[in-house]
């Protein structure tokens, strides 16, 4: 919101380097001083004032007595060196003021005439301040700031707490909630919080590292349009697939139909172990019907070969490894994607089954191109745990990322691939981009939601509906028999259309 990082990054380092000549010259140890380019943006960045001078200097392997909260700026304590740091920074703020990114200004406007709630966070206890001084303290509808964190005693980034108060306080839910961050601490945060969209801004040449955990990364908001802003809506608000069929109907006309499908969720239904979701034959009927009139693929973030086995059908497209791997009938497209990825795989895998291996009901799944840990039968107490466990893990490969779905965490290649963008080259592949193509896609998760976001303004993504949140799909259904239901209406459409 404010340009402030530059004030709080040097005065970090102001504070950081005294102390690190002084503690060099009473150790004997080499100097080595403050870098705001790696230091400021990995250990306090986004983080309350003590937790960042306790984080950066473990990294140093340098311990000193924790304090008060009241040690003053002299005293050579954890709260002492976060109490010198706030006074350096008062000064420099005094001295320069605080300028705001006209940018963000302009698009937080744009959200209160649209008639959303916004709030501010932040670690810091200055946060007041900044913002009267920067004269935008009146776009806020609620402020949870480092005064607050402390009297309620609210953990710091990367935990979501603060997060959540201010959603408390605006009186919605995560699921309805978009956070904008520009901090590491806080974009995992977003991430942690079960939130409807993670939106992070790369002010320090951090892109990869943010996208990590936000679904969305650009370097200034006024990349993003109004428009890209809130044109998700709630999923229970999405108008049913079969009963606006006709209507469905008519945008198909002489156009050629190109249908997606994921498969748990939507082929199937939902159940303990993957291992255990098998098509019923009244669905492998209602694919083969479609496949007989269109083009006909399924998209799955299980492997190749078991997507393959499980759907049983010749003549139609698999995407395995959520698109990592896909193979046309009768050989005439190949694809992978990610291999340079697989030893890594192979010893994040080794990882996290010794790390979860003793936590009942958790379950680790290697896939070809990604690593999934279900969590479905495991008691909800011992949930952080297992997150804890991946994301110690991803520490260690910083070439994967971490994503999410239903009772799942996933670690897969860091690089710009996902259903959408395997949508988008099986159509380009197959000469079906165009305008006398209408493509359709059907899922159930928030892997789902790439392909959705592909197809909104060339194609219909239909989402099978079992909680509210944000989607980019057009259209719901209720569960998989409606999937059946729609795949057979569909079918007669088309049989309608060619004769």
């Amino acid at each position: 919101m404010t340009r402030t990082a530059k004030v709080h990054a040097a005065a970090w380092k102001e504070m950081f380097d005294d102390f690190l000549k002084e503690y060099a010259e009473r150790s004997s140890d080499h100097f080595e001083p403050f870098s705001i380019e790696h230091d400021y943006t990995r250990y306090v960045d986004g983080k309350p004032r003590y937790d960042g001078v306790r984080d950066f200097l473990a990294s140093r392997n340098i311990e000193i007595p924790p304090g008060e909260p009241d040690d003053p700026p002299d005293k050579e304590t954890v709260c002492g060196l976060g109490n010198r740091k706030n006074r350096r920074f008062q000064q420099m703020l005094s001295e320069r003021g605080a300028e705001c990114y006209e940018s963000t200004v302009i698009f937080i406007r744009k959200l209160r005439k649209a008639g959303i709630a916004t709030g501010v966070i932040s670690a810091s206890k200055n946060c007041r301040e900044v913002l009267e001084a920067a004269g935008v303290a009146n776009l806020f509808d609620v402020r949870v700031d480092g005064i607050d964190a402390e009297r309620l005693a609210i953990p710091g980034k990367p935990e979501p707490d603060i997060f959540r108060e201010a959603v408390r306080r605006l009186g919605v839910s995560p699921g309805r909630t978009v956070v904008v961050e520009d901090a590491l601490a806080g974009v995992e945060a977003g991430r942690r919080g079960d939130f409807g969209l993670v939106i992070g801004i790369d002010r320090a040449d951090q892109a990869a590292r943010l996208a990590r955990f936000a679904d969305i990364v650009v370097a200034d908001l006024k990349e993003l349009s109004m428009e890209e802003a809130i044109e998700k809506i709630i999923t229970d608000d999405l108008p049913s697939a079969l009963e606006d069929i006709e209507d469905i109907g008519k945008c198909i006309q002489d156009r050629q139909v190109v249908v997606f499908l994921d498969y748990d969720g939507t082929l199937t239904p939902i159940v303990e172990r993957p291992e255990l979701a098998r098509l019923s034959e009244e669905m492998r009927q209602a694919l083969r019907e479609l496949a007989g009139k269109c083009t006909l693929a399924i998209i799955s973030g299980r492997d190749l070969a078991d997507v393959q086995d499980l759907v049983a059908i010749d003549g139609i497209l698999y995407a395995g490894s959520h698109g990592f791997d896909i193979s046309g009938p009768e050989g005439r497209m190949e694809y992978q994607q990610g291999r340079a990825f697989l030893p890594s795989l192979d010893r994040a895998e080794e990882s996290l089954r010794k790390r979860l291996e003793t936590i009942s009901g958790c379950q680790v799944e290697r896939k070809h191109f990604a690593i999934a840990v279900h969590f479905r039968r495991v008691n909800e107490a011992k949930v952080p745990e297992i997150e804890t466990a991946v994301d110690d893990v991803l520490t260690d490969h910083e070439d994967l990322r971490k994503t999410g779905g239903k009772k799942i965490f996933e670690l897969r290649p860091d690089i710009d691939w996902d259903k959408g963008r395997a949508v988008a080259w099986i159509l380009m592949q197959l000469g079906l981009d165009g305008k006398k193509v209408l493509p359709f896609y059907i899922g159930d998760d928030l892997t789902d939601e790439d392909a959705f976001r592909e197809l909104r303004e060339k194609g219909i993504g239909i989402l099978v509906r079992d909680e509210n949140r944000l989607t980019m799909a057009r259209y719901a259904v209720e569960n998989t028999e409606e999937v059946r239901l729609f795949l057979h209406s569909l079918a007669q459409l088309l049989t309608k259309g060619s004769s």
